[in-house]
């Protein structure tokens, strides 16, 4: 067992933000030694003789002179004792006393009370747990373990050139406050990375980064091995799936693949395949993800939400998303929960769609297959006002959390407006940290919302519908869920459908719907 001594020291008789600190500790499994209030310096030296810990964490507020010289003599004290290099000394105090501090360089960790709780207890676990931070887990199942029971923190980030790339990533890495980096290629790197002579060089940079060697994606992993050693993940290819899957597992330790079943294809016209060949590949590609231990994410209701899909459609894709999942082989499953998608829902009737596709998905849930929860919010709800953006972020992620997420996708409130860089990520970040702290805190069972409950029963029925339409289309199927044409023959005839899809090629566009208290129904 570790042990933590603890001291206010000098004149400083504030002693919250200390006895906080060490009841976290204790929590995590430490020993502790509070020394209390207006500690002299000389007693505290004498107590590191003493109790021998093995981290020590000295608490003033007062002010940056007389710290300074407090701080001097505490550097004197340890050196006449020869422990300098074998404790970890860490601080707690203000914005002004913590710059101090950090000056001395005595400290290894530094609290200037700007931090979350979750701050102080994921630095407790890894001074418990591992002897470096690059020791930290490097697996998605591994990494939500260690941070419970709060959620991991993902942004993505693709900028105009690879260098810009590096530059932010390696500051998103230092700042320690993702837990997640996604890579965005741009769409020539996710369509023809395998051809390049295929590209439109008018278009290099066009909605993420333009990597367009193996070099360059071992070049961006590489800029995050700093900070809290972040786990890397990127947007998957839009064809040539099981390829662009090895690329990724090989060079980034791809932390999961997204993968649609629908998409990607002649649907949303982002690769020249025809509809029956993307579904039979992106299964290949899902397959290949699962037999090789890579999470898989299948991102098609909100692919389908996007383009204006009605309430019971999303939850019966949600569900038939997971169900192919877990018949291909998938054991870690990550279900994307995107709010305000289409903008109109009421907060009351996201929760109840998401409550649907929840209690969908994870029926299905065992120990082969476990389904993780990953909330944000939908773009398409963004005003083009940074201020109201930022309002949007916020509130949305606020009610969001009732859903207990396991991570947490962060979409910075700049993207209605521009791309952004780590500036805009770690404000971002921040609020929707601030937002989940206190969500986390207690927020009402939305479940027991008679109107909720309603609704979310009353989608649940119409998805099991669409369901077994889509079965009696192969009725001499062994499981038409997972047979790619009887999917494909559910685009064609209809049965899956959405507004955005009128003029369509491959599907009908005729679907007829409404908002209608705040809601989105099919009329």
């Amino acid at each position: 067992m570790k042990k933590i001594l603890g001291a206010s020291i000098g004149s400083d008789v504030h002693v919250a933000g200390l006895l906080n600190f060490l009841e976290l500790a204790k929590n995590e499994g430490y020993e502790t030694v509070n020394l209390g209030a207006a500690v002299p310096i000389s007693r505290v030296i004498e107590s590191i003789e003493k109790e021998k810990p093995t981290i020590v964490a000295l608490s003033y507020r007062l002010g940056a002179v007389a710290l300074s010289n407090l701080l001097d003599e505490f550097a004197k004290g340890i050196e006449k004792i020869g422990v300098g290099d074998k404790i970890d000394f860490i601080f707690g105090g203000t914005t002004e006393t913590s710059e101090i501090a950090a000056q001395s360089g005595i400290f290894k960790k530094i609290f200037d009370g700007s931090e979350e709780e979750e701050d102080v207890v994921l630095f407790l676990r890894g001074q418990m747990k591992y002897r470096e931070k690059q020791d930290y887990p490097d697996s998605l199942p591994e990494r939500i373990a260690f941070k419970h029971p709060y959620p991991l923190i993902r942004h993505h980030i693709g900028l105009q050139t690879i260098e810009e790339t590096i530059v932010e990533i390696r500051k998103l890495a230092d700042s320690e406050l993702l837990d997640i980096i996604s890579l965005a290629p741009d769409q020539n790197c996710q369509q023809y990375f395998f051809e390049p002579h295929k590209m439109h060089p008018a278009q290099d940079g066009a909605g993420g980064a333009p990597i367009r060697s193996r070099a360059d994606f071992l070049e961006l992993y590489r800029a995050s091995r700093t900070g809290n050693y972040p786990l890397i993940r990127c947007y998957s290819g839009t064809n040539r799936i099981v390829e662009f899957s090895k690329l990724l597992k090989e060079t980034v330790n791809n932390a999961w693949a997204a993968i649609p079943l629908f998409w990607y294809s002649e649907l949303d016209r982002r690769s020249e395949r025809n509809l029956l060949d993307a579904i039979t590949e992106n299964m290949e590609g899902i397959k290949w993800n699962a037999a090789h231990d890579v999470p898989v994410e299948i991102n098609d209701a909100h692919q389908w939400e996007l383009r204006y899909a009605h309430d019971g459609l999303a939850v019966a894709v949600t569900y038939l998303a997971a169900y192919v999942a877990k018949k291909l082989g998938v054991r870690w499953y990550i279900q994307q929960y995107m709010m305000n998608t289409p903008p109109g829902l009421s907060p009351k009737m996201d929760i109840a769609k998401a409550i649907a596709k929840q209690e969908m998905v994870e029926s299905l849930a065992d120990e082969g297959f476990v389904p993780y929860r990953m909330i944000r919010t939908g773009l398409l709800s963004f005003p083009a006002d940074p201020d109201s953006a930022r309002g949007q972020l916020a509130a949305s992620m606020f009610y969001a959390s009732y859903l207990k997420p396991h991570i947490i996708h962060v979409v910075s409130y700049c993207e209605a407006m521009r791309r952004a860089t780590s500036k805009e990520i770690l404000e971002s970040v921040k609020m929707v940290r601030r937002a989940y702290t206190l969500a986390a805190k207690g927020l009402p069972d939305f479940r027991c919302d008679p109107e909720v409950r309603k609704r979310a029963d009353s989608l649940k029925s119409e998805a099991w519908g669409i369901i077994e339409k889509i079965k009696k289309l192969s009725p001499n199927v062994d499981d038409p869920l997972i047979d790619p044409p009887t999917l494909y023959m559910a685009v064609k005839t209809g049965i899956l459908d959405a507004v955005g899809l009128q003029g369509n090629s491959i599907a009908r566009g005729e679907v007829k719907v409404k908002f209608e208290n705040g809601a989105y129904d099919v009329v």
